[in-house]
C-alpha cells in the first residue's frame, strides 16, 4: 500500500469513527427522550407501574454513556484529533454527560409518579406539570435535532427557551406553596409535585447545555454563562 493510499484509508476510517460516534449520541438521545416521555405520562396518568419501569430502565442510559465515553477516549488516544474534530469529541463527551443526567431526572420523576399514584389526585390531573413536561420534552427534541444537523440557529432558540421553562417552574413553585399554606394535609403530596417540577426544570437546563455545546462545535465559541442578550449578539455576528 502506497503512503497516499494509507493516508486516505486512515482518514476514511477516522471519518467513519466520528460518524459512528454521532449516531451513538443520537441513539442515546432517542432513548432519553423516550424515558422522559414515559415518565411524564406516568406522572399525569397516575401510573405507578409505568413510573417504576422508567426508573428501572435507567441502566440502559448509563450503559450507553459508558460505551460512548470509552469510544471517545479511544479516538483521543489513537487519532490525536485537532481543531474541529477535537471540539466535536469534547462536545460529545459533555453532551452524553448531560443526557445521562436527564436520564437520572427521568428516573426520579418515575419514582415520584409511583408515589403520587398512591395519593389523592387533583381534579386537573397535574395540568401544570404536564405543560412543563411537554415544554422540556420539546426542548430536548429540538436540542438533539440541532446536534444532528449542527444547526446553530436552532441551538440558540433552545437556549432562549430555557427562560420560559424557568418561569413555568417558578409559577408551579408559588402555586405549591399556596396549596401547602391553605391545606397542611397536602404537604406530602405537594412536596412530591415540587420535586417533580424541579426535575423537569433541570432537564430544561441540560437541554440548554447540549445546545451550547452545538454552538461550540460549530463556531468554536463558548457561550455558557454569557446571558441571553450576549448570546444573541454572538449569534448575529
Amino acid at each position: 500500500m502506497q503512503a497516499s493510499d494509507l493516508t486516505d484509508h486512515i482518514s476514511r476510517r477516522f471519518n467513519e469513527d466520528i460518524e459512528e460516534l454521532r449516531n451513538s449520541v443520537l441513539a442515546m438521545g432517542g432513548l432519553v427522550e423516550s424515558q422522559l416521555t414515559l415518565a411524564i405520562s406516568a406522572l399525569v396518568r397516575g401510573d405507578s407501574e409505568l413510573g417504576l419501569q422508567v426508573a428501572k430502565d435507567d441502566y440502559k442510559v448509563n450503559d450507553l454513556e459508558v460505551s460512548i465515553d470509552e469510544e471517545c477516549s479511544r479516538i483521543l488516544a489513537t487519532r490525536a484529533p485537532a481543531a474541529g474534530d477535537l471540539r466535536l469529541i469534547v462536545a460529545i463527551i459533555k453532551t452524553i454527560t448531560d443526557l445521562e443526567r436527564i436520564g437520572d431526572e427521568a428516573e426520579k420523576i418515575g419514582f415520584l409518579a409511583s408515589k403520587l399514584a398512591a395519593m389523592d389526585r387533583p381534579s386537573d390531573s397535574y395540568r401544570e406539570l404536564k405543560t412543563l413536561g411537554n415544554h422540556v420534552s420539546h426542548m430536548l427534541r429540538d436540542a438533539m435535532n440541532a446536534f444532528a444537523r449542527l444547526d446553530v440557529d436552532d441551538a440558540f432558540e433552545v437556549v432562549r427557551e430555557d427562560e420560559d421553562v424557568d418561569a413555568e417552574y417558578n409559577a408551579i413553585q408559588r402555586q405549591c406553596i399556596t396549596f401547602m399554606m391553605e391545606d397542611p394535609r397536602s404537604i406530602k403530596r405537594v412536596m412530591n409535585v415540587t420535586w417533580a417540577a424541579r426535575s423537569l426544570e433541570r432537564i430544561g437546563d441540560h437541554a440548554k447545555n447540549i445546545c451550547e455545546y452545538v454552538i461550540y462545535m460549530v463556531q468554536g465559541r463558548d457561550v455558557r454563562h454569557t446571558g441571553i442578550s450576549n448570546a444573541s449578539e454572538l449569534e448575529s455576528e
